[in-house]
């Protein structure tokens, strides 16, 4: 290569196909194969959920099974490896079946609510993810940590671990990926952790803790996955969450960086659960996976001309649900179908199968993460919803671009990054608006429609968006510029 490679450890709460709620999955997936295929050494390190053991085969990792101090208990905890197919980097899996083997990943699928031991199993994740790699030797040269459940391996390693030669040359870098989740719990799980009360100032929030603050102040350099997004999070407690002032005081260790996509797993002509592939050249084959698409949600043939609208999102305030369903009866009056896939929030979930029996005939609900479908309904829809109160980065709209479906969005965080308006001089990739509200949003959808019924002019649009280069090829160089930066700071 003529540049040194990099030992890189990424501490993820998820990592597809093994464990996913969201797009963090995605990116801990593509991002660690992106930079092993630069010619970096990666090892990820994620829970042995129950989902792992059902998906991937399992195997030991060689090393002894350890105690883990949780306050005054100590649970065994042990170390499994498994790989992906294609995939260059181990994935070692922190193994303890009382914190992890559960149907879910976060939440209690039975009330809804997350685990009220969220505290104590992610303490554990990072307490065993630092100790494990002294057993492995695997001596990183810079730890990525991801969100609030990863934050604790800054602590860590910036108190307890501080004087430990092991890890004397590791940078760390904290990702943000969304600041909505904090890792907030009782001041009283603070105990847990094992650290000196001289830390707890870092920790501290409105009377409570948090995981996230403590990684950020810890962290040596910060990075978000967009560049709107970086401001925005600093600016305001829309999108700060309270920490926006502890974000300004890191002002200069903050980068945004746009997640790529895999285009391996996100490709009209990779054909991937889709029943039929295409690309630029071959866009009319597109109609067929959306032939395929209603057969599955029951509509009718006679309805094949109509746009269809299609929704994938964790049903959640933060998606810009009720923005959806405040504006869906009116855009509804319209001849086009919905299709939306999602779970989340019971009161979100119940609002959709509701929309979806008052109009049977266009309207298809599934209340599920459904990798096919998620293909099946990106290929097969013409226009994609994402009206986002706030969107750190947003995947969905990026592998939209690819698919030759036309994203309507809001004008926030990497939505406004990655989505040019459609102008009537034929530049433009989709439809933007930027108030939150109904009508904006109506407004948008209402260009999209017009556009849709001008088969020219919606062709260009179309490969407008399928030229977009979105590669976390290009993004993993960004990633190793930061990692190389961050690591020439600490060596002055």
């Amino acid at each position: 290569m003529g540049v040194e490679s990099l030992k890189i450890v990424v501490v993820s709460p998820e990592c597809f196909p093994l464990a996913k709620t969201g797009g963090l999955a995605d990116v801990s997936y593509a991002l660690s194969k992106a930079l092993g295929q630069l010619g970096h050494t990666v090892k990820v390190f994620l829970p042995l959920y129950q989902s792992v053991s059902k998906s991937a085969t399992v195997k030991d990792s060689g090393v002894k099974p350890m105690q883990i101090r949780l306050g005054e208990k100590s649970l065994e905890v042990g170390l499994k490896v498994t790989t992906l197919s294609g995939h260059p980097a181990e994935v070692f899996l922190v193994d303890c079946p009382l914190f992890f083997d559960r149907p879910d990943l976060l939440r209690d699928r039975n009330t809804g609510l997350a685990y009220p031991d969220n505290d104590e199993r992610f303490i554990l994740f990072c307490r065993a993810s630092l100790e494990f790699l002294r057993e492995l030797r695997f001596e990183p040269g810079v730890i990525q940590a991801n969100d609030w459940q990863a934050a604790l391996v800054c602590a860590y390693l910036k108190t307890t671990y501080a004087d430990d030669p092991f890890f004397s040359k590791t940078s760390l870098l904290l990702s943000l990926n969304n600041l909505a989740l904090q890792g907030i719990f009782p001041k009283a799980s603070f105990a847990k952790l094992g650290l000196p009360e001289a830390a707890f100032s870092q920790f501290e929030f409105h009377n409570k803790i948090s995981f996230l603050k403590a990684g950020i102040l810890y962290a040596d350099i910060l990075h978000t996955v967009s560049e709107t997004y970086a401001v925005e999070i600093q600016s305001s407690p829309e999108f700060g969450h309270g920490l926006e002032g502890v974000l300004r005081h890191r002002n200069n260790d903050l980068y945004g960086i746009l997640n790529g996509v895999d285009y391996t797993e996100w490709s009209p002509l990779s054909g991937k659960y889709i029943p039929v592939a295409y690309d630029q050249q071959s866009l009319s084959e597109k109609k067929k996976n959306k032939q395929t698409l209603y057969q599955e949600c029951g509509f009718a043939s006679d309805k094949l001309e109509w746009p269809a609208l299609g929704v994938i999102s964790r049903l959640v305030d933060q998606k810009g649900v009720d923005l959806l369903f405040e504006a869906a009866e009116e855009f509804l009056k319209k001849d086009l179908v919905l299709v939306a896939l999602g779970k989340g929030e019971a009161k979100y979930e119940h609002q959709l199968k509701e929309l979806e029996k008052r109009h049977p005939d266009r309207v298809k609900v599934f209340l599920a993460f459904d990798e096919r479908l998620a293909h099946l309904i990106t290929a097969g829809c013409d226009l994609y919803l994402m009206p986002s109160k706030s969107e750190p980065c947003g995947l969905n709209q990026l592998y939209c671009l690819k698919y030759g479906t036309v994203p309507v969005v809001r004008a926030t965080g990497g939505l406004a990054d990655t989505v040019e308006d459609f102008k009537p001089d034929g530049t433009g990739t989709g439809f933007v608006f930027k108030g939150y509200y109904s009508f904006e949003f109506l407004e948008a959808i209402e260009r999209a429609l017009e556009a849709y019924r001008d088969k020219t002019r919606w062709e260009k649009l179309q490969k407008n968006g399928m030229s977009q280069d979105f590669s976390w090829e290009k993004a993993a160089e960004k990633y190793v510029e930061l990692y190389r930066l961050v690591k020439k700071l600490q060596s002055v």
